[in-house]
C-alpha cells in the first residue's frame, strides 16, 4: 500500500477524470436515450425504425469496437476532435477525453432509452389519450404526460446503465486517457511486488463511487415512488 499512498495525487487525479468521464459521459446518455425514446414511440414510422435499428445495432456491439471506430476509422473519414485541447485547473481535456466521452454516450444512450422504453410502457395509455383529447400535440402529451412518469418508472433500470457506465469508463484506459484504470496499469508496472495491494485499492475506489450513485439513485427513486 505505500505505493498508493506515495502516489496518492496521481490516484485522486485519475479517479478525478473517471468521475468527469462519467459525469458528461451521463448527461449526454440521458439526453440522447431520452430523444431515442421518443423517436421509438413517437408517430412517425420513419423514425420508430430508424431509432430502433440503431438501439439493436449499437447494443450489440462490444464497447471496445464503439472505441475503435471513433479511435482509428473515423478520423480516416474526417471525424476527429484533435480541436478539442481545454485546460481546467490540473485536468487536461484533450482529443482521447472528448472520444471517449462520445463513444460511452453513444454506446449506454441505448440502454437508457430501453430503460425509458420500459417505463414509457408502464404509463397507462389512457393518458395519453385524455391529453390528445384536450388538444395537446405529440410534444406536449410527451413532455407534460408520459415522460415525467416514465422517468420516475425507470429510475432503477436507469441506474443501472448508468453504474454500466461508471465502470465502462475503464475501457478508456486503453485509448489514452489516463483515469483509474490506466494509473493502476501504471502503478502495478513501477511496483510489481505490490500489485495486489493497488488492485485492492483501486477495486476500494470504484466500489465506493457505485455505491455512490446507487445512493443518489435511491434516493430519487423514494422521492418519485409511484404510489
Amino acid at each position: 500500500m505505500d505505493a498508493v499512498l506515495e502516489s496518492l495525487p496521481d490516484v485522486f487525479k485519475a479517479f478525478g477524470y473517471t468521475v468527469l468521464l462519467f459525469l458528461v459521459s451521463g448527461v449526454f446518455s440521458l439526453i440522447g436515450g431520452t430523444i431515442l425514446v421518443a423517436m421509438r414511440v413517437g408517430p412517425i414510422s420513419v423514425l420508430d425504425k430508424a431509432a430502433a435499428t440503431y438501439v439493436t445495432l449499437v447494443r450489440n456491439t462490444p464497447l471496445l469496437a464503439v472505441f475503435f471506430f471513433f479511435s482509428f476509422a473515423a478520423p480516416k473519414i474526417g471525424i476527429n476532435f484533435k480541436w478539442v485541447d481545454v485546460h481546467i485547473g490540473t485536468f487536461d481535456f484533450t482529443s482521447f477525453f472528448s472520444t471517449a466521452v462520445v463513444s460511452l454516450t453513444l454506446y449506454t444512450s441505448t440502454f437508457v432509452c430501453e430503460a425509458l422504453r420500459s417505463g414509457v410502457n408502464a404509463v397507462p395509455l389512457g393518458q395519453a389519450e385524455a391529453a390528445r383529447a384536450i388538444g395537446l400535440p405529440f410534444t406536449g402529451v410527451m413532455s407534460q404526460v408520459v415522460l415525467p412518469q416514465a422517468f420516475r418508472a425507470s429510475v432503477p433500470p436507469v441506474a443501472s446503465a448508468l453504474i454500466a457506465l461508471l465502470k465502462n469508463t475503464s475501457v478508456a484506459a486503453v485509448f489514452g486517457v489516463i483515469e483509474a484504470t490506466a494509473q493502476m496499469k501504471v502503478m502495478t508496472n513501477n511496483n510489481a511486488d505490490e500489485r495486489w495491494g493497488i488492485f485492492i485499492a483501486f477495486a476500494i475506489g470504484y466500489v465506493v463511487l457505485v455505491e455512490l450513485v446507487s445512493l443518489v439513485a435511491g434516493t430519487f427513486e423514494r422521492r418519485w415512488r409511484i404510489a
